[in-house]
């Protein structure tokens, strides 16, 4: 009987330290994510050290840098419309206690094989965002939901986190620790989340798979999601191979490189909630027209100058601010267009802005070993960017600075 009051009196005073339940959600799921995306990135700052140790062609640590990011972005859509069903308190602690098992398992790993099998579950790490975001936008007022989200995407931080520690971990205790110490902040959140976020207001009416889906047919849904995987893509994309890509272009080594690629994620990840703070302020459709016109832009330069490692980072750091801004303008976009499926639409726009992320690495080995440079990978990055800006003012064009009216109800 003491043992259970003095649970509860330290359950209580954790609970008072954190105000209450509804302030706590915004930093708790930050967080949360922050340590799932680090996760999510584990293998980036080590695919040097196992093309190595392995013997792997550019195409083929390619492939693992973006495996994980394959189920990650696969798994946002029934993720974000599970989350609407069962609520995203649940949801996030049952991730958060999955993740160990890969983590635990990805340690053992002695094989290119098996680093593919344990990066494959490692990805499910990439589907917090769809849990945090819909978790989030249903438990803040409209007005505010385009500065809570941009904060809340600071979660994105993660791929900086280990982008900043995994090389050192490796290098001190070895490979395996660099997948185990993971464990414990992912334990920490799993606490937390679960013992001191609000349980999500059910909805007035419970949606089915098939009724979720529906989403489907409004086009808003795919510009948005053409819109993320161009945005977010290039901060995924950018993110989990710059390590790779300034070992193989300058010879860094993987402390240094993942140093300086740990900037471009914290510059991203800094710009989001202007981006969505923006959006509030001036449109989100305006913030995308400056997003992709400076993308564009960004993109030829690194295409064309990267010999020089000062062309590379400035161009690389601007890439970065503007893929932050404009991943925050288009999550802006998601619960004003579709305030009632924000969960549907935030996993369909979310696995798209993932995929964004998967192929990149790919086109950028598979580029390398045929034609011995990375030019072409930063040339279809500039078409991309460039579409998206056309398109961007053909839908939002004439009614820039308002807020977009959603087509179909």
């Amino acid at each position: 009987m003491m043992e259970v009051q003095t649970t509860s009196q330290i359950l209580k005073v954790w609970e008072g330290l954190f105000m209450n339940k509804q302030k706590a959600l915004l930093p708790i799921t930050t967080f949360a994510m922050m340590f799932s995306f680090a996760v999510w990135a584990v293998f980036s700052p080590l695919a040097s050290t196992f093309q190595q140790m392995y013997g792997l062609t550019s195409t083929q640590k390619s492939i693992l840098v973006a495996i994980p990011v394959l189920l990650g972005s696969i798994m946002r859509l029934p993720l974000g419309i599970w989350t609407d069903q069962i609520g995203g308190r649940r949801l996030f602690s049952l991730l958060l206690l999955f993740l160990v098992i890969p983590l635990v398992g990805a340690g053992f790993a002695d094989s290119y094989a098996m680093l593919l099998f344990w990066a494959f579950f490692i990805g499910m790490a990439g589907t917090s965002f769809a849990i945090s975001v819909t978790f989030v936008s249903r438990l803040t007022p409209p007005e505010k939901q385009g500065t809570a989200l941009g904060i809340n995407a600071m979660g994105n931080f993660g791929t900086a986190v280990a982008a900043f520690s995994v090389p050192s971990i490796a290098a001190a205790f070895g490979v395996p620790w660099a997948f185990w110490r993971m464990i414990i902040p992912v334990v920490v959140m799993l606490v937390l989340v679960w013992f001191f976020t609000p349980d999500m207001p059910k909805p007035k009416q419970q949606k089915t798979v098939r009724e979720s889906l529906s989403v489907l047919k409004y086009k808003h849904t795919w510009t948005l999601s053409l819109f993320y995987f161009v945005t977010f893509g290039a901060f995924v994309a950018f993110g989990i191979y710059l390590p790779s890509l300034l070992v193989d272009l300058y010879g860094l080594t993987p402390v240094d490189a993942g140093m300086r690629a740990a900037g471009f994620t914290v510059l991203a990840t800094l710009a989001r909630p202007v981006g969505g703070y923006l959006g509030d302020k001036i449109g989100a459709e305006r913030v995308l027209t400056f997003v992709y016109a400076g993308m564009t832009i960004g993109a030829l330069v690194i295409a064309f100058g990267m010999e020089n490692i000062w062309v590379m980072t400035a161009a690389c750091l601007f890439v970065a601010v503007m893929s932050g801004l404009g991943n925050g303008a288009v999550f802006k976009l998601v619960p004003q267009l579709f305030p009632a499926e924000t969960g549907a639409v935030t996993g369909l726009v979310g696995a798209w802005g993932g995929l964004g992320g998967f192929f990149p690495p790919i086109v950028m080995g598979i580029m390398k070993d045929a034609t011995g440079s990375y030019v072409l990978g930063f040339l279809l990055l500039s078409l991309f960017t460039l579409i998206c800006f056309l398109l961007n003012r053909l839908v939002f064009g004439k009614k820039a600075g308002e807020p977009a009216k959603r087509f179909a109800s």
